[in-house]
C-alpha cells in the first residue's frame, strides 16, 4: 500500500477520532447535571426524562437521522443557527455530525454516569453535610471521586459509541472528504467501489478496537463491583 493511499485511509480515522474526542468531552458536561438529577431526584415523573434520555438506544439510526437532519436543516433550528456565519443549514457538515454524535450517544454516558451516583448511596452525602459541607463540596469531594467507575465507563463508551456510528452519520453528514466521511462511511464506501483492502484494513482496525473497548469495560465494571456506602 503506497503512502498516498495511507494518507487517504487515515483521513477518515483521524476525523473520527476528533469527532468522538469532542463528542464524549461534550457528553461528560452535559452528561454529569442529567445523571445527577436521575440518580437524585425524588420526582415521580423522572423515569420519562429517562425514557426519553434513553430513546437512541432502541430508536433505529435512520429514525434518529431523518429527525435530526429535519431538525439540522435549512428549514429547521440548525438553519437558524448556521445562519449566524452565513451558512443555510448544519446538515452536511461537521458541527452537525457533533450535534447528532451528542444525542445519539448521550444514554452511553449518562447511564454508566447514573449507576454510579446511584450506588454512592446517602451515608457518604449524609456524613460530608454533618461536617458543614456544602451541596457542591458535597458533590465535588464526595461524590465525584466515588463516581469514577461511572465516568470512565461512560467516557469510554460513549467514545467507542461515536467511533462506530453509522447510520445517523450517513443521513445528517452523506460522504464528504475531510468534512463527515468518518470511519464507518468510509468502509462502506470502500465496498461499494470493490476496493477490499482497503476496508479490511479499517474493519480489522474496528474490530480490534471493539475488543479493547469491551476488555477495558468489563475490567471496570469488574474493580466496581463492590458496593460503595
Amino acid at each position: 500500500m503506497t503512502m498516498s493511499e495511507l494518507g487517504e485511509l487515515w483521513a477518515p480515522i483521524s476525523l473520527t477520532l476528533t469527532l468522538a474526542s469532542i463528542t464524549m468531552l461534550i457528553l461528560l458536561v452535559v452528561g454529569t447535571p442529567i445523571a445527577w438529577w436521575l440518580a437524585r431526584s425524588r420526582w415521580a415523573g423522572k423515569e420519562m426524562v429517562g425514557a426519553i434520555v434513553a430513546l437512541p438506544l432502541v430508536l433505529p439510526p435512520t429514525v434518529l437521522g431523518f429527525y435530526l437532519l429535519l431538525a439540522l436543516g435549512p428549514n429547521g433550528p440548525g438553519g437558524w443557527l448556521a445562519g449566524f456565519w452565513g451558512a443555510r443549514t448544519l446538515a452536511f457538515s461537521f458541527p452537525g455530525l457533533v450535534i447528532g454524535s451528542i444525542i445519539y450517544s448521550l444514554p452511553f454516558m449518562v447511564q454508566p454516569l447514573r449507576n454510579g451516583f446511584q450506588a454512592i448511596g446517602d451515608e457518604p452525602l449524609e456524613a460530608a453535610a454533618s461536617l458543614g459541607a456544602s451541596n457542591w463540596q458535597r458533590f465535588i469531594r464526595v461524590a465525584l471521586p466515588l463516581a469514577r467507575p461511572g465516568y470512565v465507563t461512560g467516557a469510554v463508551l460513549s467514545f467507542a459509541h461515536t467511533v462506530g456510528e453509522f447510520g445517523v452519520v450517513l443521513m445528517i453528514g452523506g460522504n464528504i472528504p475531510g468534512q463527515t466521511k468518518v470511519l464507518s462511511i468510509a468502509i462502506y464506501d470502500y465496498v461499494e467501489r470493490l476496493q477490499w483492502e482497503k476496508a479490511h484494513v479499517l474493519a480489522l482496525g474496528m474490530v480490534i478496537f471493539a475488543f479493547v473497548v469491551i476488555a477495558v469495560t468489563m475490567t471496570i465494571d469488574r474493580r466496581s463491583s463492590v458496593p460503595i456506602g
